[in-house]
């Protein structure tokens, strides 16, 4: 059985050819590339064999690698990458002309540090961005929303069998849907509010109901005549307003159930999926604080919900391995089959910084130890590949 973690040390944009020339292709693949700080990056690419313009250069290190990114990635696939101020504006131009405008799906926002960065002029940043494109748009397998997300709180109610529910208007609420741009869906069902009965024909003691927004205008309900026939027990007739506003209205019930799903925002919370402290203390539990600012495996393992549990994962800039330690937690707790292949370059570790000190030469000797402690820790055991395997 393929172990959940692969690790290769090698140039990315060198490994990622080799992986297309064997025909392995990726369903989702995470980029935390260098943010071009204004500091040195070791992918140290030369424009036209002459000193550019830092986003230049940045932008020409990053266009052949997200191409052989999309060239690696399947039908079913989404790319997800991480960036900051500095280059989110050259990113997404790259992205848009090497996926296509129509293959975007998201540009979200990242809240990793609570607080805001204290230092320097302006305000304190507290965010970061992260990029979703598609390989098709019509194939994509990308599900945005998530198990994890659901509140059992949000749902109130309780019904004679003990499921737990809320009400949610049957009347579509945005006014872009009306009688004129919907007609079919603007018709009466008959309700008796003091039973809860609702039924698309009339009915002893009903009252006929047409959708009105709040401020009486008509309005189109959310669902047709037939689903209304097929379903009524999904649905409930209530007493809405008082004194003359009074009126009978029509309301889903909406279960909490085994497997519901939640709609992602595109602003996610530092207490949701963890912060760059929290990504440090986990790092620490396995290894030691051997890395400056890894991301937290919260973020990815939120990615990994959106796409289906047996999906093939790469991540080209491993740095300390968060993506597959991540694979190796979302499996563990929800069964699934994912795999993943980790790059990293054996770029030296800052002299005197933690992972020197622990006598770690290279970022990737970083990346290998944590891989192989999740693997003795989280199970799905560890294999490294030849970069020309």
């Amino acid at each position: 059985m393929q172990p959940w973690n692969t690790f290769v040390e090698g140039d990315n944009l060198d490994v990622l050819a080799r992986l297309a020339t064997t025909f392995r292709e990726f369903d989702v693949v995470y980029l935390d590339p260098p943010y071009n700080t204004g500091n040195p990056f070791v992918y140290d690419d030369k424009v036209d064999g002459r000193r550019a313009d830092r986003h230049l250069v940045w932008a020409s290190m990053m266009r052949p690698r997200l191409e052989a990114v999309r060239a690696v990635l399947s039908a079913r696939g989404a790319v997800f990458v991480s960036i900051d101020d500095n280059e989110v504006a050259q990113l997404r131009l790259l992205m848009d002309e090497v996926f296509g405008e129509d293959a975007f799906i998201a540009q979200i926002v990242v809240n990793l540090n609570a607080k805001g960065r204290q230092l320097g002029r302006g305000f304190a940043t507290s965010h970061e961005y992260l990029l979703v494109y598609a390989r098709s748009m019509v194939d994509c397998a990308l599900d945005a929303s998530s198990p994890s997300h659901v509140d059992p709180r949000d749902f109130p109610l309780t019904s004679d069998d003990g499921r737990r529910y809320r009400r949610l208007p049957l009347r579509n609420t945005n006014k872009k849907f009306n009688p004129v741009t919907a007609p079919t869906m603007h018709f009466a069902v008959y309700g008796d509010p003091e039973t809860g009965r609702v039924s698309p024909e009339p009915f002893a003691e009903a009252l006929e109901i047409k959708p009105v927004f709040g401020d009486g205008a008509p309005a189109v309900w959310r669902w047709s005549a037939a689903k209304i026939d097929a379903q009524p027990d999904d649905l409930v007739c209530r007493w809405v307003g008082a004194g003359e506003r009074r009126r009978a209205d029509v309301f889903q019930r909406d279960w909490l159930h085994e497997g519901r799903r939640k709609k992602l925002r595109t602003i996610w919370l530092a207490e949701e999926i963890g912060s760059t402290d929290t990504a440090v203390m986990e790092l620490k539990a396995l290894i030691g604080h051997l890395f400056d600012s890894p991301k937290p495996t919260g973020l990815v393992r939120r990615i990994l919900e959106t796409m289906p549990d047996d999906a093939r994962v790469l991540d080209p800039f491993a740095g300390s391995g968060t993506t597959g330690h991540a694979v190796a937690l979302q499996n563990a707790a929800d069964g699934g089959r994912r795999t993943c292949v980790s790059v990293n370059l054996p770029e030296p570790v800052r002299p005197g910084s933690n992972a020197d000190l622990a006598g770690l030469a290279k970022v990737s000797d970083v990346t290998r130890a944590r891989l192989r402690a999740v693997a003795d820790v989280c199970g799905g055991g560890f294999e490294e590949l030849a970069p020309d395997s």
